[in-house]
C-alpha cells in the first residue's frame, strides 16, 4: 500500500495536507471542544486552528496520567501565535478552561500528533516511522520500546487508536522495527 512517504510531488503532497486538514476542520465538535475553540480564538485571535479534540475522557477511561485534556491543532506555521510568548496564550486558555492542553501543528509528519498524545514524553524519540498503509495509521518503534509504546494491556495504543478514529476516522496500528542479526550479536 502506498503512503504518505510515496508522495514525492510537492503539488500531490499539498493536496493530501488539504485533504487532511479538510477532514479535520469538517469534524463536528463538541461543546467541550467548542468551547476551547472559542477560548482559544479569544486569547488568540490570529491563531489559524483546524480543529480541537477533547481526550480527557479516553484517558479516564483508561485511567492514564500525563496525557492532556484536549488537543488544539493548529495550521503549519500558526503554533507561536496560539502559543504565545513564553506560553503566556496558551496558559490564559488553560486557565478558562481548566483543563490541561496541548498544541501541535498540522504537517504531513503524524509523528508529533501520536508524541503528544502519548502518556509516556520520550517515546518519540522511539517512534521509526508513522504513515498510511490502508485504511490504517501505521506506527513503527524500536525493538525495545514496543511494550512501551503499548503500554500496560495496551492502554497507550488504545487511548491513540481511539483518539484517531474520533480525529480523522483512522484506525492505528503499531508495527515492530525487527532488530537485525548483528544488533543482536553486538548486545549480548
Amino acid at each position: 500500500d502506498f503512503g504518505l512517504k510515496d508522495v514525492v510531488r510537492f503539488g500531490a503532497r499539498r493536496g493530501i495536507k488539504l485533504a487532511l486538514e479538510l477532514r479535520m476542520r469538517r469534524r463536528a465538535l463538541s461543546e467541550i471542544e467548542q468551547k476551547i475553540l472559542e477560548t482559544s480564538y479569544l486569547h488568540a485571535p490570529d491563531a489559524d486552528i483546524v480543529t480541537v479534540v477533547y481526550v480527557k475522557d479516553e484517558k479516564e477511561k483508561y485511567k492514564l496520567e500525563n496525557v492532556p485534556d484536549a488537543l488544539i491543532i493548529s495550521k503549519e506555521d500558526y503554533l507561536g501565535r496560539l502559543v504565545g510568548r513564553n506560553g503566556e496564550r496558551i496558559r490564559a486558555i488553560e486557565k478558562d478552561t481548566e483543563l490541561s492542553l496541548r498544541a501541535i501543528e498540522l504537517t504531513l509528519d503524524l509523528k508529533p500528533l501520536i508524541t503528544s498524545l502519548h502518556p509516556i514524553g520520550w517515546i518519540g524519540k522511539h517512534i521509526v516511522d508513522v504513515d498510511f498503509a490502508g485504511p490504517d495509521l501505521v506506527v513503527t518503534v524500536n525493538f525495545e520500546n514496543y511494550g512501551a509504546f503499548l503500554g500496560a494491556k495496551g492502554a497507550h495504543i488504545r487511548l491513540i487508536d481511539s483518539v484517531m478514529r474520533k480525529l480523522l476516522d483512522v484506525g492505528v496500528k503499531v508495527k515492530q522495527l525487527q532488530r537485525t542479526k548483528e544488533a543482536r550479536g553486538r548486545r549480548r
